[in-house]
């Protein structure tokens, strides 16, 4: 992989991963639902493992260089 596009990518994912993990965080204590429609327990599990998963794939990126 080239260390242009890995930096890229892994920023965009490192970002996105992180914001959606603190979105999360911040929605779940105040008590606001995380996604309508879904059970609240199950929203914040899959948001949080999509959040951890892009949090990893953007590590992997920048391990990539």
């Amino acid at each position: 992989m080239e260390s242009g596009p890995a930096i890229f990518a892994g920023t965009a994912f490192t970002l996105f991963g992180g914001a959606l993990l603190l979105w999360t965080t911040v929605r779940a204590l105040h008590g606001q639902p995380v996604a309508h429609g879904v059970a609240p327990r199950t929203a914040v599990a899959l948001t949080s493992l999509s959040g951890a998963t892009f949090l990893l794939l953007g590590v992997w990126c920048f391990g990539r260089l």
